[in-house]
């Protein structure tokens, strides 16, 4: 399965901040936007991912992220030359989908709570149609908004509708089948101009084959299009950190944590980074592992292990 961060747009809710960089380079607390929805990306375990943005941008991501070889991840670039709607995704992203499946997750969207990534992960690497999920918002009306009949069956999707029928919203992160490419091709423009992603959902809920996996009430989903989003979210993160002494969306430690790269990998990593509260994190994240690992008995140490894999599992961003 590929994977496709959308960072284009033009960011207009958060005029003056967009005048000289993209949105997603802003600061979500301690580390750039697109740290967050790059690492739920990984969490579900796509390495391989298309980063779509403005000509103006663009070489901004590749002196951030390079070709990701250093994560483990194999990243291309793609430009997005007029904002003409999320579905046009798939048309940038034609030759890079190929013949496989694809996730889609905008650039402004942070995901956080327990083992999150067994919630939105598939089951299966080749899906058949597509999964979107459904989140409980109490302003459904700027959102596109789920239509359940009296069985809760999907029986409808409107895009930010003036007398929203639920309170369930489709958040950013969408799984599709190889279809999306003709359904997205086939598109009519809305009234807005853009080719909007719900029609691609309403394509396959026609078709019988759109799923939708509700989020419980322990999973925190964060738009940071906007100013308040901004603010809102950098709060969130700082709480969560601060509390736990753990980092969200740490790509480095998520990278080592899933066998991406190497402990060797990690030391390097660290050498090149200059002082600062984040290779500190690393560093002592790191020492702390090694020290139990010399000090705690081999039987208890796969217990360990499992323990540290829980927390990660719950510091997805």
């Amino acid at each position: 399965m590929k994977g496709i961060l959308l960072a284009g747009g033009r960011g207009s809710r958060l005029y003056p901040l967009t005048c000289v960089a993209s949105k997603h380079l802003l600061c979500i607390y301690d580390k750039p936007m697109i740290y967050y929805p790059l690492s739920t990306l990984m969490h579900v375990g796509i390495t391989e991912i298309l980063i779509i943005s403005t000509s103006h941008d663009i070489p901004l991501y590749q002196r951030l992220l390079g070709d990701g070889s250093h994560l483990g991840l194999k990243l291309e670039y793609a430009v997005q030359e007029k904002p003409e709607g999320i579905a046009q995704a798939f048309l940038i992203g034609e030759s890079f989908i190929g013949n496989d499946s694809v996730c889609l997750i905008l650039g402004d969207n942070i995901f956080y709570g327990h083992a999150i990534n067994q919630v939105i992960k598939p089951t299966e690497n080749h899906i058949d149609g597509a999964i979107v999920f459904g989140c409980w918002v109490k302003n459904p009306e700027q959102y596109g908004v789920i239509e359940f009949d009296g069985e809760h069956n999907v029986i409808g999707i409107e895009e930010k509708p003036k007398f929203p029928k639920s309170n369930f919203a489709v958040p950013g992160l969408y799984f599709y089948d190889n279809q999306v490419i003709e359904i997205a091709k086939n598109l009519k423009a809305s009234g807005r101009g853009e080719l909007e992603i719900t029609d691609v959902n309403l394509n396959y809920m026609k078709r019988g084959q759109l799923r939708v996996k509700p989020m419980g009430r322990g999973i925190t989903w964060l738009d940071t299009g906007t100013p308040e989003g901004l603010l809102d979210a950098a709060n969130f993160v700082a709480t969560i950190e601060k509390r736990q002494g753990l980092k969200i969306a740490c790509l480095e430690e998520i990278s080592y944590r899933l066998g991406y790269i190497s402990r060797e990998d990690i030391d390097k990593l660290i050498d090149e980074m200059p002082e600062s509260d984040y290779r500190q994190y690393v560093q002592q994240l790191f020492k702390m592992e090694h020290l139990k690992a010399q000090t705690i008995p081999p039987s208890l140490m796969e217990h360990v292990k499992d323990q540290i894999e829980l927390q990660n599992t719950k510091n997805v961003g």
